[in-house]
């Protein structure tokens, strides 16, 4: 017998293997998708070159949006004006010009009006095709809610911002070369503006190709790369963190987040990824200007 019964009826017996047309027609979605991501590849080498050239402003456009129902957030984000994000500004002209960038001014920051939709979110634990297809769709969204301002328009930041009551810890944010678009997860109390700017600082370096400089299973800054002056003496504690670190080391075994980006600096090796040239003094402890603990 070819079938088995169940209930006085025969029922075919089902292939084992895939048919020749259901195999042919995954063989054409893999062939697309390495397509889709051969161009993305390219784009994106040519928008990472082009972004990080130096020779006149990258102008990053913020987005607020309001990530949740709180009478708070809702004050806290209609009160946002341009004049809020100036320190990123002012950040990146003082790194920028002990690299030796003759910008003045590498970085402008823009407010754009508050956005009601939010950017679609990836799983934790997403596979590699399925975080491809989530950063297309994150960039198609990107580009139906924004971008469409007479401006000139480098790399955008969506900015979500939470209760801090009702969201005490929120997701990580992320920055992603591929369109130069980022996506924040703030809080909205001025008391944490401060760390805001460095969370959108950090997230806009990625958007330009740099990367974390910290340990992913522990959090803390990698040696030397992720501290904020390798050279100090005495080590400890390092007066400042380094931007793509994100904490600054108290002892061999303490650390903590940075309050604003008084407290941060872009390292050597952060710089040469973002093609910032080395200035005459690379080692943030020979500089005035920062933000001491």
């Amino acid at each position: 017998m070819t079938g088995r019964h169940i209930a006085g009826r025969r029922i075919a017996a089902r292939p084992l293997h895939s048919t020749p047309r259901a195999g042919t027609f995954r063989q054409l979605r893999i062939l697309v998708l390495l397509i889709v991501l051969l161009l993305v590849s390219v784009t994106t080498c040519e928008t990472r070159y082009l972004s990080t050239h130096w020779r006149s402003p990258l102008y990053v456009s913020i987005y607020p949006i309001a990530a949740d129902a709180s009478p708070v957030t809702r004050a806290y984000v209609e009160a946002l004006d341009s004049e809020r994000f100036k320190p990123i500004d002012a950040f990146f002209a003082r790194e920028a010009k002990r690299y030796g960038v003759e910008l003045d001014a590498p970085v402008k920051t823009r407010l754009r009006p508050e956005l009601r939709d939010s950017p679609p979110r990836r799983a934790p634990d997403a596979s590699i095709p399925v975080t491809m297809l989530w950063s297309l769709r994150l960039r198609f969204w990107a580009w139906r809610v924004s971008g469409h301002v007479a401006e000139p328009e480098d790399i955008r930041m969506f900015v979500l911002y939470h209760d801090p009551a009702l969201t005490p810890v929120v997701p990580h944010s992320l920055g992603l070369p591929q369109g130069l678009i980022g996506v924040v997860y703030a809080f909205a109390t001025p008391d944490m503006d401060g760390s805001n700017d460095v969370v959108i600082a950090h997230e806009l370096l990625h958007t330009l190709g740099a990367t974390d400089k910290y340990d992913l299973q522990t959090d803390a800054p990698s040696f030397p790369d992720g501290y904020g002056d390798p050279h100090q003496v005495p080590l400890y504690p390092q007066a400042t963190a380094e931007l793509m670190a994100g904490r600054r080391m108290l002892s061999a075994t303490q650390l903590e987040e940075p309050r604003d980006l008084d407290e941060v600096v872009v390292g050597p090796a952060t710089a040469l990824e973002i093609r910032w040239l080395p200035g005459a003094s690379p080692h943030p402890s020979d500089q005035a200007g920062r933000g001491a603990l």
